[in-house]
């Protein structure tokens, strides 16, 4: 299992670097925005809090950090708990991913 004690424990630290710094986040908001195709049924891998999964209109998140999994879930996103190497989910839940 990965190491997500450091985002369970800095949760709070991780969030306030993004409201320090709100030009940097919004530019890489604006960048990621022109790499999505077209909205969809959409996941996030690694979700964290979702500060980048609500804006781009992601839909489900998957982390193993509970803590922030709280966090997405408070933006709106349906969230679940695992990791990228043992995926919950079949081949073709999501759009653009094949």
């Amino acid at each position: 299992m990965p190491k997500s004690e450091p985002f369970e424990r800095y949760t709070e630290r991780y969030e306030g670097w993004f409201d320090t710094h709100e030009a940097a986040y919004q530019s890489e908001v604006e960048a990621l925005q022109r790499l999505i195709p077209q909205p969809g049924f959409g996941i996030e891998i690694g979700v964290g809090s979702a500060r980048f999964a609500a804006p781009l209109g992601m839909q489900v998140g998957l982390d193993p950090a509970g803590d922030m999994l709280v966090r997405a879930r408070e933006r709106g996103i349906d969230v679940v708990k695992g990791v990228a190497e043992s995926l919950p989910f079949r081949n073709g839940t999501f759009c653009g991913v094949e």
